[in-house]
């Protein structure tokens, strides 16, 4: 009676019950068409026709099968080719066997890769993944088969990390074809990809690649407790993920990054980073960053020493003058004139003459306009943006400046700002100085280079504070750390022998280093 109840109520009896706690069964029945109808209720068949079966008799063993999979997902000509066929044809005698699915799975399928699963949990997982399903009358086990099939593109250049030297492919949306991407940069058995899996309606499987004999064992299992706090029902992206690993979503600063380009993800695993995959994402996530690997672009080891130190410090120039030019044009004009000759003093003042707005107000004016020009340029289709982008900012500027809006000085300004923003090549450490430039402006209209320096030491402060799973942020600069000095300037490929011991890594070494050069 007490059992009835339970049953009746939603309890649990203990011990007899197969079923999970949303009532599906976690094993197998020996009945084919309980199995059946099982897979039927869970995937609402017959409103829904994405699950497909196919009913077979194996004439060696006489016995009833049935081949289930789901439409988009598999790819039904290696279900034809490597499950059905070998089936249908064998004449291997399987009467009398131990366990009837062990030897169809070893010695009657030809696909790649095929277990056995005990329970439909597993199973309904292996489904929505691309597997196929057989089901054997009598038997109590599955084999799954794998037979992914979804579409995907073909891998094509980078559209965000362009460079003029180097390799040209990018990653896409299939993890396993991401995976086969990185493996042919980094051609090394001690490569090491592991699967997690996140989210609870709609799990995704997450490859988590590092080097063995490289990476921190205490930093690799850090990504993999922050991956396993995750609970989120669906977590389609990286992008989605990229928040929710992070110990600071609140900050301006960045724990993460994004590469699209295999050849940048294999330097950094070989740097001792942990990289993660994911289908539907076109780039891997990079952990742990500092700001040196939102600083550097794959280009800078591809050319020559001197080019690719010129380029570094043509972008550390754009970097300060699009966080700081407009609030030091603002803290000169408003506090400092002095500052500036007078010739050139007398020439802004003429140009303002007419203006009716104050500076802080003229400046937010413009920076707030070419913030929606720079927005509506990337929405709009890709032939039009580039031309929404020159026109909008001429005419805009122009018609400004004639309407005695703004003066033509700050209007250059701007514009000088706003290249230098383009000049900065990871997109979380652009958006970033972005939004840092409204503060120092708002800081130089308050108190001059008094504010902008106040800003500025907190800013500094805060930054070499914070930590990036485990590693500082300025790191190997600031705590110093022993390294190859590939900071704002790099050396040459022979004296970058030693790799950043601020990530700890388990082989500091990289290559013997060459004339007695120490770290």
């Amino acid at each position: 009676m007490g059992g009835f109840l339970n049953r009746l109520f939603g309890g649990d009896e203990g011990g007899g019950d197969n079923t999970g706690t949303e009532g599906l069964p976690t094993s197998f029945s020996d009945s084919l068409d309980c199995n059946v109808d099982q897979f039927k209720a869970e995937f609402r068949y017959p409103e829904n026709s994405a699950l497909k079966f196919r009913e077979l008799l194996i004439p060696s063993v006489n016995r009833r099968a049935m081949v289930l999979f789901v439409d988009g997902a598999a790819d039904t000509v290696q279900i034809n080719d490597y499950v059905i066929r070998p089936l249908l044809e064998t004449d291997r005698k399987m009467e009398g066997l131990q366990s009837l699915p062990v030897e169809i799975k070893n010695n009657i399928l030809t696909g790649s890769g095929s277990e056995l699963l005990e329970g439909f949990p597993q199973a309904i997982k292996k489904l929505v993944n691309g597997s196929t399903i057989i089901l054997v009358d009598g038997e109590e086990q599955a084999i799954v088969v794998e037979t992914e099939g979804f579409e995907n593109r073909s891998v094509a250049e980078p559209t965000r990390e362009v460079v003029i030297k180097g390799p040209r492919s990018a990653f896409i949306e299939s993890a396993a074809i991401n995976r086969s991407l990185l493996r042919r940069q980094v051609k090394d058995h001690r490569l090491v990809s592991e699967t997690m899996t996140v989210g609870k309606e709609s799990p995704q499987e997450v490859s988590i690649l590092y080097m063995a004999h490289i990476a921190d064992p205490a930093l690799v299992q850090n990504v993999k407790e922050s991956l396993s706090k995750v609970e989120k029902d669906a977590i389609l992206t990286l992008s989605a993920m990229e928040e929710l690993i992070e110990s600071r979503p609140y900050s301006l600063f960045p724990s993460t990054m994004t590469t699209e380009r295999p050849d940048r993800a294999g330097s950094f695993l070989l740097e001792g980073h942990v990289v993660m995959l994911m289908d539907n994402s076109p780039d891997a996530l990079i952990a742990p960053i500092t700001f040196w690997s939102m600083f550097h672009t794959a280009e800078d080891q591809f050319l020559r020493w001197a080019f690719g130190n010129f380029a570094r410090i043509v972008r550390l120039i754009a970097l300060f003058l699009s966080l700081l030019m407009p609030a030091l044009y603002l803290a000169v004009v408003t506090f400092h004139p002095e500052m500036i000759p007078t010739d050139l003093m007398l020439a802004i003042a003429a140009s303002r003459e007419r203006v009716p707005f104050p500076t802080l107000l003229e400046l937010l004016l413009m920076e707030i306009t070419f913030e929606i020009l720079r927005e509506a340029g990337i929405r709009v289709p890709t032939p039009l943006g580039t031309t929404i982008g020159i026109v909008g900012a001429l005419i805009l500027g122009q018609a400004a400046v004639q309407a005695n809006l703004v003066s033509p000085l700050l209007v250059v300004v701007i514009a000088i700002t706003g290249l230098s923003s383009f000049a900065i090549p990871d997109v979380g450490l652009s958006v970033m100085t972005r939004i840092l430039r409204f503060i120092f402006v708002i800081a130089a209209h308050l108190l001059g280079f008094v504010g902008l320096a106040l800003v500025l030491a907190a800013m500094l402060a805060y930054a070499t504070s914070i930590k990036s799973f485990g590693v500082p942020f300025f790191s190997p600069l600031a705590p110093h750390f022993p390294s190859s000095r590939d900071l704002f300037l790099r050396p040459i490929l022979k004296k970058q022998w030693l790799r950043p011991l601020s990530m700890s890594p388990k082989d500091q070494i990289r290559d013997e280093p060459e004339g007695g050069d120490g770290p």
